[in-house]
Formats: structure tokens, C-alpha cells, sequence
């Protein structure tokens, strides 16, 4: 096995206690799903719609309202 020259040299104690730590691993979990749409979002949406709803019936309501008149003339 060649030898890798490093930047750092190694230094080791010559008094006291050696210790040595883990080398991180990649550990593979369990991917998270995450709504594509969150709940507020879907709530103000719904309420919008509705909103519209609403709008469109006012209109409808409106335009008869408008067309009765002219019929009975």
C-alpha cells in the first residue's frame, strides 16, 4: 500500500491517554413526504373559490333582474 504524503503531520502524545474518534458514516433514513400544498394554503384557497361563487351568483341575479324590466315593456 503506497504512503499518502498529508498536509498535516501527525502528532502524537508522548504523556497521557490516547483517544481516537469515529469517523462519521452516511446512514440512510427514511425519506420525509411533505404536502405539496399546506393546509392554510388549501384553506384560503377553498375560500376563495367560494368567494367566487358567490360573486357569480350575484351576477347571474343581477343580469335577470336587468332582463325582466326590458321584457315586460
Amino acid at each position: 500500500m503506497p504512503e499518502v504524503k498529508s498536509m498535516f503531520r501527525e502528532v502524537l502524545p508522548k504523556h497521557g491517554q490516547l483517544s481516537m474518534e469515529d469517523v462519521p458514516t452516511m446512514v440512510l433514513c427514511k425519506p420525509k413526504l411533505l404536502p405539496l400544498k399546506s393546509v392554510t394554503l388549501e384553506k384560503l384557497e377553498k375560500m376563495q373559490q367560494e368567494a367566487q361563487e358567490i360573486i357569480k351568483q350575484q351576477e347571474l341575479a343581477l343580469k335577470e333582474q336587468q332582463q325582466q324590466p326590458e321584457r315586460a315593456e
